[in-house]
């Protein structure tokens, strides 16, 4: 059956553009987009089969199993070329398959490399693609992806990269009741009807064509089984088969499958259209027809036939494991799932595939008390770093907690002590600091006790980490020792790490001091392919470019380290580069997408950890200047947990925004807790920008003699600027400063300035903005405006969530702070209050 295109020259020819400009050497991304049955494979097919001779073609596809496999698509498309890519792959993967990928697209021919199903693509494939979409642009080379829409969750990695500027989306539509028409010429369908009923989805449109006459298909599934149904019973039991194998079936595999029957058995599915032939296997012309046909099995068929698969993979000489674990997993085979799934994670993870690897460990932790002891142990300890780079803190805890147990009774004493050196690190990421410190201690004691240089290297690297972190005193003695036992063991990694924090724990550094002391950690972790080390050193980089404002050299690492923590697949780290972007528009006066971007942020991840101390009280810092209500209570939370986990970061964060929602509010009580709070951390190497703007602040709510020298060096941007104008005494300058808060929309600060300016009988005042344009009448921010308007339509929290793309959780806070502000007691009464003509106006 050949593909029948209509209405999608647009988008052929979209593509053909692309090939042309690769030609000429600028190289783009085109991105297909559409639902289910849309028709973009067979918009890929066209477009492959009309392409220019000369040019190479690389193809591959994902495919819908439990666990992804790591580079999939890749491999299916380099596999035997012998080029960059495919030696890469064979050797592993790792972060060499990046530059490999670049160089496989950049010649010597113009090369079409084509991914379908990105979807259900895996992290390292996602990865790769990303990097590639940042550099196609100087590439002979167009790399074309097709995705479904509605296919990949939020916050999917495929939505990081769509921002470049070399990708071109293209959305394919439903067909209109005239192309419907075309299609239904002589079939006895009127157009209008055949349309109403598929509302043009091509693909249910010729399955709907291809049923019995008088038959009326109401779901797309029904219209493939009443085509199955049509069929002899031989070729309706191999279909069957087939149908619990996503993807292509290579004929080897499907010879077995069929246990003796000739492939000529599912000759009438291929005359039909329902199955595609190629010269390495079989496989269903639409992934919809394959998942209609196996949910429409009962269970315990669909367990018989996936075991019958696992049957005949463990007869092939070198099975593929995550097809094995998917197999397993669908047809309840736990020894299957034991033997093949931790091997599969450890590879996932090693490729940078940490969804996938966290899918295998945790189909092995659920049946890990079937191990014995020591792989148990080790199967939870994966599973617990796992869980930590999903940013499932709490759960990575209690994981590795029962890891720690598992090698503590085993008498292994170097694997004990390295997983407690693994949950120390996970206890401070949920912000557990006490515990953190602990189990760090104890990890020292057990390895030198064992007796390993290099573990014990490990963990006294570990322990100064954290001690420098919580601002301890011993933090740099420690970390001079860890380096000297890091050199002796021949551990560069962790003297990469050594120097990482010693920027931060040194005394007596000045600032040129701490950052070229990161630069040189940064440049040894990238020298040597130690790239989790290099994240952090991005980390720890533009934490300290911002404290001491240099906002140039910061933009510059922002750019470099997004980019690489995005492409690596480091999660936690890119969290803290974003925040810090977000902070960066915050200085430079683009409060809008700083308060954007940090909302994006606090809603995306469920269990921040100790992370919520970098994004939520810069969040609330910004609500406090445009007078909301809600902001103090938030810092005062975040100042709490700050003083808590002891970080510098924290304190800086929640108390500078603590301290100046203080002032605006002329609570000098909690400015002067702060003041209090602050003092036995100020001293603390690097605290010094720090100190110097909560005295400024602490300056302005009264606490501190207004004489006293201001020792920082900072460039505060628009709104600090204004502030200074106010400070200065002089009257014109704080009638500038007005001006200058008034177009931030910083209404609180603008507030105090107009009050002082009154006290000193200015009489012409500027009078700012109208209270409309200002804030919500309720009080209400912009997005508990939106919560509430989908409330008065009648939405549920968790309708409200997948529309706004939010987490219940968020939305359930989102109501209860409404119901507060509006002083109700149920969504009910908000509702009516939002409809209500008066508030409809006004709101």
């Amino acid at each position: 059956m050949r593909d029948v295109l209509l209405e999608r020259a647009g988008a052929l020819a979209v593509l053909l553009e692309a090939v042309s400009e690769a030609v000429a050497g600028r190289g783009r991304v085109v991105l297909v987009r559409g639902e289910a049955g849309m028709g973009k494979s067979s918009l890929l097919r066209v477009f492959r089969e009309g392409l220019p001779a000369g040019l190479r073609v690389l193809y591959g596809a994902c495919e819908d199993l439990v666990t992804a496999r790591p580079y999939g698509p890749l491999r299916d498309a380099v596999t035997g070329t012998g080029g960059p890519l495919d030696l890469a792959l064979a050797a592993g993967g790792g972060d060499g398959v990046f530059e490999a990928a670049v160089a496989e697209l950049r010649g010597p021919r113009p090369t079409v490399l084509m991914v379908e199903d990105l979807h259900w693509a895996d992290d390292a494939t996602l990865d790769v693609l990303g990097h590639l979409a940042r550099r196609v642009g100087d590439l002979p080379a167009v790399v074309v992806v097709a995705v479904r829409d509605g296919g990949a969750p939020a916050g999917h990695r495929l939505e990081r990269w769509l921002g470049a500027g070399t990708v071109r989306q293209v959305l394919l539509r439903p067909l209109s009741v005239t192309a419907v028409g075309e299609l239904a010429a002589g079939t006895g369908w009127r157009a209008a009807s055949l349309h109403d009923l598929t509302a043009g989805n091509p693909f249910f449109v010729t399955e709907a064509l291809a049923v019995a006459p008088g038959q009326v298909p109401a779901t797309v599934a029904e219209a493939v089984l009443a085509r199955v149904r049509r069929l002899d019973p031989a070729c309706q039991a191999a279909l069957a088969q087939l149908a619990v194998v996503p993807g292509w079936v290579d004929f080897a595999l499907l010879e077995q499958l069929l246990d003796g029957d000739h492939l000529d058995v599912l000759v009438a599915a291929e005359e039909q259209g329902m199955l595609r032939v190629r010269a390495d296997g079989v496989g269903f012309r639409h992934e919809l027809a394959r998942q209609a046909i196996e949910a429409s099995l009962p269970a315990l068929r669909r367990r018989m036939l996936h075991r019958a698969v696992i049957a005949a993979l463990r007869r092939q000489d070198r099975p593929d494991p995550t097809r094995l674990v998917h197999h397993a997993a669908r047809g309840g085979d736990a020894g299957t799932v034991l033997e093949y799934a931790p091997g599969a994670g450890r590879e996932a993870a090693a490729a940078g595939s940490h969804r996938q690897a966290l899918a295998h460990f945790e189909a092995a932790a659920a049946h890990a008390d079937r191990l014995p002891p020591e792989q148990s142990a080790a199967v939870l300890d994966g599973y617990a770093w796992e869980l930590h780079n999903a940013h499932r803190f709490g759960a990575a805890v209690a994981v590795g907690e029962r890891a720690v147990a598992g090698y503590a009774g085993l008498g292994d004493a170097v694997a004990h002590g390295q997983a407690l050196v693994r949950l120390s690190r996970l206890y401070y990421l949920v912000g557990h600091t006490g515990q953190a410190e602990r189990t760090a201690r104890a990890s020292v004691d057990t390895l030198e006790q064992a007796g390993s240089a290099a573990a014990t290297a490990f963990a006294v690297t570990n322990h100064g980490a954290i001690l420098a972190l919580v601002g301890d005193p011993g933090a740099d003695r420690t970390l001079s020792r860890a380096s000297e036992l890091a050199e002796r063991a021949g551990r560069v990694d962790l003297v990469e790490l050594c120097l990482n924090y010693q920027s931060l724990a040194g005394p007596g550094l000045d600032p040129d001091g701490r950052i070229g002391l990161l630069r040189r950690s940064l440049d040894l972790a990238l020298a040597h392919g130690h790239y989790e080390h290099a994240a952090r050193g991005y980390t720890n980089l533009g934490e300290l470019l911002y404290r001491y404002g240099r906002l140039e050299e910061l933009e510059r690492c922002l750019a470099d380290g997004l980019a690489f923590t995005r492409d690596r697949g480091f999660w936690s780290h890119s969290y803290n580069l974003e925040v810090h972007a977000c902070l960066l528009r915050m200085r430079r006066g683009d409060w809008a997408g700083a308060e954007a971007g940090l909302a994006a942020l606090i809603e995306r991840d469920e269990d921040p950890g100790m992370l919520r101390l970098y994004a939520e009280p810069q969040y609330a810092r910004l609500l406090a200047r445009r007078g909301a209500p809600e902001a103090g209570p938030l810092l005062e939370a975040a100042w709490r947990h700050a003083l808590a986990q002891r970080s510098l970061i924290g304190l800086a964060y929640a108390g500078t925004g603590l301290m100046e929602w203080a002032w605006l509010c002329g609570r000098t009580d909690v400015a002067a807790a702060v003041l209090d709070g602050w003092r036995p951390h100020s001293d603390r190497p690097g605290a010094e920008p720090v100190d110097a703007e909560l005295r400024r602040y602490a300056r302005r709510a009264g606490l501190l003699a207004p004489g006293e020298p201001d020792i920082s060096n900072v460039d505060d941007g628009p709104y600090e600027r204004a502030l200074t104008l106010a400070d200065s005494g002089a009257l014109q300058a704080a009638v500038e400063a007005v001006r200058m808060l008034d177009e931030l929309g910083a209404i609180a600060a603008a507030r105090l300035v107009r009050r002082g300016l009154r006290r000193r009988g200015v009489r012409t005042v500027p009078r700012g903005p109208l209270a409309a344009t200002r804030a919500h009448p309720a009080g209400l921010t912009r997005r508990q405006a939106g919560v509430l308007s989908l409330l008065a339509e009648g939405l549920t929290n968790a309708e409200i969530a997948t529309k706004l793309v939010l987490s219940v959780r968020t939305v359930d806070r989102h109501v209860a702070s409404i119901l507060d502000k509006l002083g109700v007691s149920s969504r009910r009464e908000a509702a009516a209050m939002a409809r209500s003509p008066a508030n409809a106006a006004a709101w």
